[in-house]
């Protein structure tokens, strides 16, 4: 709320025609009416109701980050009664009807955009990818069993750090002393694998340092699997499923908001887990029960399915691909033409589709960058605290203009201050 010396003002949004439970409904948000309500004191106040005509912003936010517009007003127009049901999702049982149409719906969709083989398992959980750093070697891990990791990134170490405490893993390869800018060869010249490890772990894209994964290793034991988070390029692009034994992803980057986290796993791999293991850990107790052990983040999963229709809607993934891929150039040409003004440090080989992380020649211009953005709409462009400058993730829900505004407002930025 704001105030002047006469009035408080602040926005009210006007919910308005709210239909009987036995119709199909919608929230409709018009501009309403002035309300001027006097007080018992002598002085009158007034609650000024007002609406823009464009208030959504540009968000380049990492996580949570921008969903589709018209992902959002269909939820809208779902919210309050999910087709004729009289409820709303967050209200209806997870064992009931209509919830079981959502979820399976969403996995029916997921596989689809994936063409995720029938050999594997697709659940919804929760506790974030950060929950999976555990779950992992107490599913797929004796205490002594070993298990590598390709570290790219910040994710990827901490996924390391918390397999120490389950099993016997071992950083085959680090990108730390070059600040996380690269990705190593697979021909065994820069790491080598263990034979026996039980699997190889990568992030696929490293949100905070903008290192992306254009092709994936293999194992270098035969009964080994490939593992990867890839929590901030999920269904950004086409996957061979069948190249991994283990993906996961945080949904609150491309497909959903924050509260759902998606595991896609071999069967054969499911089942054999540590005495230790919680029980909300072991992925047998939720393939038994397809997700619905316990209650689900239903509001969540129903969002990810929506999601999901859209991507298809758009071509699926390969379509989507060739949109962030255009993206991504736009961007990082800006950046490349800039004489040196703005940097990149990622090498351009492995640069993130998602994730753009920038600096200043001049670092001390960066704040006054970030807040001349934000005057202009575009919000979230300020980079991790661990590494500083800026980042502009563009993920699938970012429109091409939405990356147009940014290179236009970069070059003019550029004019003023080069």
């Amino acid at each position: 709320m704001t105030s002047s010396s006469s009035t408080n003002s602040f926005l009210i949004r006007n919910q308005t025609q709210i239909p009987s439970s036995k119709s199909q409904s919608f929230l409709h948000l018009t501009k309403p009416p002035t309300l001027t309500l006097t007080s018992t004191k002598t002085k009158p106040f007034s609650i000024k109701c007002t609406t823009e005509s464009n208030p959504r912003v540009t968000n380049f936010a990492a996580g949570p980050a921008a969903l589709p517009e018209n992902v959002l007003l269909k939820a809208q127009s779902d919210l309050y009664n999910w087709r004729g049901s009289g409820m709303s999702v967050m209200e209806m049982s997870h064992r009931g009807k209509e919830f079981l149409s959502i979820i399976q719906k969403a996995e029916s969709d997921l596989r689809q955009l994936l063409q995720i083989p029938s050999d594997y398992s697709v659940l919804f959980l929760q506790g974030g990818a950060t929950t999976q750093f555990a779950a992992l070697p107490l599913n797929l891990c004796k205490p002594d069993d070993h298990a590598d990791y390709v570290v790219t990134g910040s994710w990827g170490d901490k996924a390391f750090k918390e397999a120490q405490k389950y099993c016997n893993p071992k950083v085959v390869w680090s990108g730390k002393a070059e600040k996380y800018t690269k990705v190593p060869s697979f021909d065994g010249s820069e790491f080598e694998q263990r034979a026996d490890a039980r699997y190889l772990h990568i992030c696929a894209n490293e949100t905070i340092h903008g290192v992306e994964f254009k092709d994936y290793p293999v194992p270098k034991n035969p009964n080994g699997v490939l593992v990867a988070d890839m929590s901030s390029n999920f269904c950004s692009k086409p996957v061979d499923v069948s190249r991994f034994g283990v993906i996961y992803a945080g949904a609150q980057k491309n497909v959903g908001p924050s509260g759902v986290t998606i595991v896609i796993i071999r069967k054969d791999l499911i089942g054999n887990s540590r005495d230790i293991t919680p029980v909300m850990l072991d992925y047998k107790i939720h393939d038994e029960n397809s997700s619905l052990y316990n209650t689900p983040p239903c509001f969540g999963i129903y969002m990810c399915g929506l999601v999901f229709e859209d991507l298809l809607a758009q071509g699926g993934l390969k379509e989507v691909e060739k949109k962030n891929q255009r993206k991504a150039e736009l961007l990082y040409n800006a950046i490349d033409e800039s004489r040196g003004f703005f940097r990149c440090p990622v090498e351009k080989s492995v640069r993130s589709l998602m994730n753009v992380p920038f600096t200043l020649e001049k670092s001390e211009l960066e704040a006054e960058f970030i807040k001349e953005a934000a005057k202009e709409n575009m919000v979230q462009l300020k980079g991790h605290r661990s590494v500083g400058g800026m980042r502009a993730s563009i993920y699938n829900a970012m429109p091409l203009a939405g990356v147009e505004k940014l290179v236009a407002f970069m070059k003019e930025f550029q004019a003023r201050h080069a």
